[in-house]
């Protein structure tokens, strides 16, 4: 089992992103769903925690489950802004942000509960708008000067429909892992 253990990488448990710029329309929907289904998901995940297992890296050198909660919360309300400034603007250069910094920014402290309310409600704005895009508005871009790359609205789709079951994973397998079910 220890073995078993070690050949996961902790930090991708449900492998690494696979970008891509277009999506077809059962892709789409599939990945809207997933983002649809974060803050359900991420709740149950850290459902009946105590503040010490909130507060336990969900891997060595890595965030805190809390600072995860947190760190969703943060990234969603960006990829939202995100999408609206390119359904609003002709190829948009974005403002990156450092994550690590926001992770360790003192808010990051803060009950949980806030960021599950806020992620709730944005995906209550946020999933509403992705489905009432035409396959048009998917193929409109957004410029990421961190990356030099341009991304589509697609492309953006398959990153959070990641990147919310991404985090959601790290902390099921913390407490898989720790035996906290």
């Amino acid at each position: 089992m220890a073995s078993e253990a070690a050949a996961i990488d902790l930090r991708y448990p449900i492998g690494k992103l696979e970008r891509v710029s277009s999506l077809t329309p059962d892709e789409r929907r599939v990945a809207i769903e997933q983002i649809a289904q974060t803050p359900g998901l991420l709740s149950a995940a850290v459902a009946g925690l105590t503040a010490q297992q909130l507060d336990t890296p969900y891997r060595d050198g890595g965030w805190t489950v809390r600072q995860v909660v947190h760190h969703i919360a943060d990234s969603h309300m960006n990829a939202y802004v995100r999408f609206k400034l390119a359904l609003t603007e002709q190829e948009p250069t974005i403002k990156p942000y450092d994550e690590k910094l926001w992770a360790a920014l003192p808010d990051s402290t803060a009950p949980i509960e806030i960021s599950l309310a806020l992620l709730a409600a944005l995906h209550q704005r946020w999933v509403p708008l992705l489905r009432s895009m035409k396959a048009e508005d998917f193929a409109r871009t957004l410029r990421h000067p961190e990356m030099n790359a341009t991304i589509t609205l697609d492309g953006n789709v398959r990153i959070y429909s990641w990147h919310g079951r991404h985090h959601v994973a790290h902390i099921t397998a913390l407490r898989e892992r720790k035996g906290w079910n």
